[in-house]
């Protein structure tokens, strides 16, 4: 896992490092899709009113996600904004968070005192007993390596016998074949990441969601305070959740993409590993001499240390297509 909390996107750095106009640079560093939902115009008065609870939101959260009664459902601004708070509604404890893995969950466990410890999937199961919280992001990001569903039920089931939380972050499911575990949140100790940022490509809108037992998104709701999440944002997950024709369309033109991605990255050296349709994970020994190559034609990529590999995005246009191509080649 890398020691930092970098993230991709971090075009004013590339500017600065690579003497490269902003305006010159293709950005496929963040994994997030290079196609958002069309964002309509949002009423005034969602503007000129604070957010009401009782909008119509959480019953179409409960409809999209086939939630039972049972489950609570917190809209949160972003997951992020959960994942590091999360951390404060437990004592100090032992955490097991994937490596390599979006490094924000370590940090934030870190953060507030808790014994964070890197692990492979592949040595979960042997970790499992001396685990008081296991953290799976599913599929992975970086790697778009997938879980089973009944893998992390399996997982869950072990923790919860002696009070434990499994938390999955779900960040990137919408753009895979995998099978969530939202509809299991009624279960103890079984939380769930949701977010609208990266299959749809509203990461400014910093809206997402918190599935888990009722007590525990009450607390989380205690922790944000009143109004965590905006209004219009309120009123515009609610919109692109119910649009099921443009998320049947967009998955189709993501897998579409990344299929083409994975033949270009092969025939350059390069074959990808991973799932997820956002983006293709390449271990490379090279990695840092394969971004730099880039990087100095002005395509930016998220570079990984530990392993040595590189994450690439979707280009958006024929020209984005064509000028990677020629920049591998």
């Amino acid at each position: 896992m890398q020691a930092n909390n970098q993230h991709g996107g971090r075009l004013n750095v590339a500017v600065r490092r690579w003497g490269i106009p902003r305006h010159d640079w293709l950005d496929l560093s963040t994994g997030i899709s290079p196609w958002s939902w069309p964002v309509p115009p949002v009423p005034e008065a969602v503007w000129q009113r604070l957010p009401e609870e009782d909008d119509g939101l959480m019953t179409r959260c409960r409809s999209v996600f086939s939630l039972p009664e049972e489950v609570g459902c917190l809209p949160v601004p972003g997951s992020q904004m959960a994942l590091q708070n999360l951390p404060r509604l437990r004592s100090p404890c032992r955490v097991g968070v994937p490596a390599p893995g979006y490094a924000e969950h370590a940090l934030a466990w870190s953060r507030y005192g808790h014994q964070v410890v890197a692990l492979a999937e592949s040595e979960v199961d042997a970790a499992l007993d001396s685990l008081d919280v296991l953290v799976c992001i599913n599929p992975n990001n970086p790697t778009g390596t997938l879980i089973a569903a009944e893998t992390l039920l399996r997982w869950h089931d072990q923790l919860s016998r002696r009070g434990g939380w499994l938390v999955v972050d779900e960040a990137f499911l919408d753009a895979s074949e995998g099978a969530s575990v939202a509809a299991h949140c009624n279960r103890r100790g079984l939380l769930v990441l949701r977010s609208l940022g990266k299959f749809y490509g509203l990461a400014g809108l910093r809206a997402g969601l918190l599935l888990g037992q009722p007590a525990l998104c009450e607390q989380m709701h205690e922790l944000l305070g009143p109004w965590a999440i905006s209004h219009p944002a309120r009123y515009l997950m609610g919109a692109a959740l119910a649009d099921k024709d443009w998320q049947q369309m967009q998955k189709a033109r993501l897998r579409q993409a990344r299929q083409r991605l994975t033949v270009l990255l092969a025939e350059a050296g390069m074959p990808p590993l991973g799932v997820c349709d956002l983006f293709a994970w390449c271990p490379l020994p090279e990695a840092s001499r394969r971004m730099a190559i880039l990087a100095r034609q002005g395509i930016l990529v998220r570079e990984f240390m530990q392993p040595a590999a590189l994450r690439i995005g979707l280009p958006a246009s024929e020209d984005d297509w064509q000028r990677l191509s020629h920049a591998l080649s």
